[in-house]
């Protein structure tokens, strides 16, 4: 009787049954010359083995490298008033934020600074000194023609509560009902507007960041009713050679209801071109617009974060 062969070891018949495999997916398509210069992807096949025994299936791995290009705002020096395009180019009018009914808000946390108690403006400081804002029954009211008040100190991060109500008396429409606006070192505005069935370009509407944000939706309240913001905002921080290492932030919340989420301002707002950061200091102070309508303030606090 002939001898028969010699007895295969248990790994050489793994690997003959991995190469039959191969070979079998050979003779259904022929492999051809592959120039890895022009493969856009990489391409990784992996023979998967448990417990020495080869597995039918392949792990097929794909990796796609993808070149994004963004496009670059190149900005030569300051832009004179008389190079600037209308402010209609940057309305934003569609999408308009839906409408929706907010709800009902907080007390003053127990380590806020309060800016204002109802008592008098001695945290806030006007153009010509002292704050001329009027100050009533614990609220206080823009008088027109007064200018823009500040705050005595100065502040980076923080989160801040204000209360704004725009007048019962409707008066104007669009940007010229019931303005004003929250900003913060001096440069970075919320928008304060009477938004109540009152249409107005989407990125100037109460909530949004002016002309570089719009609200998520439109949370307002009728004219003549309280309505908060409570803002978280991160400032802007600049490298030692005045270029920007890393963008202001902001989240809103207009009457508890958020509007902007935790977005990255692309320099202070401007009425008309783009905005572009300049260096500035870490603190500055907060600054409510005199726009000429009779808005009014109460209830003011901040955290320094």
């Amino acid at each position: 009787q002939r001898p028969g062969p010699p007895a295969e070891s248990a790994s050489h018949r793994n690997q003959s049954a991995l190469e039959s495999d191969t070979n079998g997916i050979q003779g259904q398509r022929p492999r051809q010359p592959i120039d890895k210069g022009a493969l856009p992807r990489t391409v990784e096949i992996a023979r998967t083995v448990k417990d020495n025994r080869p597995m039918p299936n392949r792990l097929i791995t794909i990796t796609t490298a993808a070149t994004v290009a963004f496009p670059v705002i190149l900005m030569a020096g300051a832009q004179s008033s008389n190079q600037l395009p209308p402010p209609e180019d940057t309305e934003i009018w569609e999408p308009e934020p839906k409408v929706i009914d907010p709800g009902t808000q907080s007390a003053v946390p127990t380590d806020a600074t309060v800016l204002f108690d109802g008592n008098d403006l001695s945290k806030w400081t006007g153009r010509n000194g002292a704050a001329e804002w009027t100050v009533a029954n614990g609220i206080f009211t823009v008088k027109p023609g007064t200018g823009d008040i500040f705050t005595v100190d100065s502040f980076g991060d923080v989160q801040l509560h204000i209360e704004w109500r725009t007048p019962t008396a409707i008066v104007g429409e669009s940007q010229g009902r019931g303005n004003s606006g929250v900003f913060l070192m001096q440069r970075y505005e919320v928008q304060v507007l009477d938004s109540y069935q009152n249409r107005s370009y989407s990125n100037g509407q109460a909530g949004s960041i002016y002309k570089q944000y719009m609200p998520l939706v439109n949370a307002s309240r009728r004219p003549g009713e309280w309505q908060t913001y409570d803002i978280i905002f991160m400032a802007p921080r600049f490298a030692s050679d005045g270029s920007l290492k890393q963008p202001a932030t902001i989240t809103v919340l207009h009457n508890g209801v958020l509007v902007q989420n935790h977005v990255s301002l692309k320099g202070p707002t401007v009425f008309r071109g783009q905005p572009k950061y300049e260096p500035h200091a870490t603190k500055a102070p907060i600054q409510l617009q005199d726009h000429t309508n009779l808005v009014s303030y109460r209830n003011i606090w901040l955290r320094e974060l």
